[in-house]
This record gives C-alpha cells, sequence and structure tokens, in this order.
C-alpha cells in the first residue's frame, strides 16, 4: 500500500512514458496539422484566424509549420526542446487570442497540448531519441 505514496521512479519507465507521451501528442497534432496543410494547399481565398497581423495565409502557414513539422520532430525526438517553442506559441495564441473570449470548452485542448508542450521543453524526449543518441556519451544525467 505505500507504494503508491513513493516519491522515487524508475528510469526506464520513465523514458518509456516519455517517448509514448511524444509518440500521442505527435501524431494527435499531425492530423490537426494535416487538416490545415489541405487548407493551405487548396489555394483560394483563405480565412484563418490572423493575431499576429502577418495575413490569413502567413499564420495558416505558421500554424501548419508548427502543427506539422514540429511536431514531427518531437514524434522521432529530434531538436525536441526547440520543437516545443513554435507549438507552445501556436497554443498561447488559440488559447489566450483565439478562443480568449470562448468557454472553457473551447479552451480545454489547446491547454492541454500546451501543457504537454511544456512539461516536454522541460524534461526534454528521454533516452528513446533521435536527441538521446546524438547526445550519446556526452549527456550527463543529475539523478
Amino acid at each position: 500500500m505505500m507504494k503508491f505514496f513513493t516519491t522515487s521512479y524508475n528510469q526506464n519507465l520513465y523514458d518509456i512514458t516519455l517517448l509514448l507521451l511524444r509518440i500521442t501528442v505527435g501524431c494527435f497534432m499531425i492530423a490537426h496539422g494535416l487538416q490545415k496543410l489541405d487548407v493551405l494547399m487548396e489555394g483560394g481565398i483563405i480565412e484563418f484566424p490572423d493575431p499576429m497581423g502577418v495575413g490569413a495565409q502567413a499564420s495558416l502557414g505558421l500554424a501548419v509549420f508548427a502543427e506539422l513539422i514540429c511536431s514531427f520532430l518531437i514524434l522521432i525526438g529530434l531538436a525536441t526542446r526547440l520543437a516545443t517553442i513554435p507549438l507552445i506559441i501556436t497554443m498561447i495564441v488559440a488559447v489566450f487570442v483565439i478562443h480568449g473570449n470562448d468557454t472553457f470548452n473551447h479552451k480545454e485542448l489547446p491547454s492541454l497540448y500546451l501543457a504537454v508542450y511544456v512539461l516536454l521543453l522541460i524534461l526534454g524526449s528521454g533516452k528513446f531519441s533521435i536527441d538521446s543518441l546524438i547526445a550519446g556519451k556526452n549527456r550527463r544525467t543529475n539523478y
């Protein structure tokens, strides 16, 4: 019973959990990005929010970059911390600007994504990633 209240952890389980988190959030966000890519590739008039004043097409392009390219990088664990930054910005804009006046129901999903991306920014990609392969023996552990 006391095992439920322990604060210690297994490093392999920790790294597997980060892998599963990266795969899950990466695949889910790629699905959102593919929908936006379809809109971008259709041509014609693009109706997309432009909260930063760069134009609807540029805003959509930035969202596609974040949701497709950066999500793929997170999925494979390459430059994970760097890849979270555009996604964090995108989710901050979604939560506080696009859905700023909406009910919690409209803010819930981008808020959850935001929390996961901040977590990945802090924790990194874990042992089962390309980042870990690149770091190799230069990787220092502080536990």
